[in-house]
């Protein structure tokens, strides 16, 4: 099992506002990395037992579920993620961080077609991919977020 690991301070921002946006499924494709589309919602999201379907771009993951195994606000989410080629468990964390908002993701992953060299693969390609989208996501998320604040000109 690999695990891949990303985190951001939002300065100047409330964990509040920093949650309503992460749960707002109409914004994810705008800094989600490598989603188009989300397809489906049962249940009360963000809560635990809800499930998102979504699609990724052509050549990403492909269909993604993802249900909620945990949540707690103000804190973050636990959910479980599977897509053609891999499952896992990805969280998200807020913390207050000074006059800011420390965000943290972490995924825990597993292929689900494993070979004798997947232990290589992923310590030399798969886990960095894995990381190098964690932080795509923050970064596009922190100038969602960002971007929200500003006032209209």
């Amino acid at each position: 099992m690999g695990r891949a690991r990303a985190s951001i301070v939002l300065e100047g921002t409330r964990i509040s506002d920093a949650e309503r946006l992460w749960y707002d499924r109409v914004r994810w494709p705008a800094f989600v990395d490598g989603m188009k589309q989300v397809i489906a919602v049962e249940g009360d999201y963000p809560e635990a037992g809800a499930k998102v379907v979504w699609e990724s771009f052509p050549g990403g993951r492909g269909r993604v579920t993802e249900r909620v195994v945990a949540y707690e606000a103000r804190a973050g989410q636990e959910i479980e993620t599977v897509d053609a080629k891999a499952a896992g468990t990805q969280r998200v964390t807020f913390a207050a961080d000074g006059d800011g908002v420390r965000m943290t993701l972490e995924l825990d992953y597993r292929l689900l077609e494993p070979g004798p060299f997947s232990p290589i693969t992923d310590l030399l390609f798969i886990r960095r991919a894995q990381g190098d989208a964690l932080r795509r996501t923050l970064a596009r998320f922190a100038r969602e977020l960002r971007d929200e604040a500003q006032p209209p000109l």
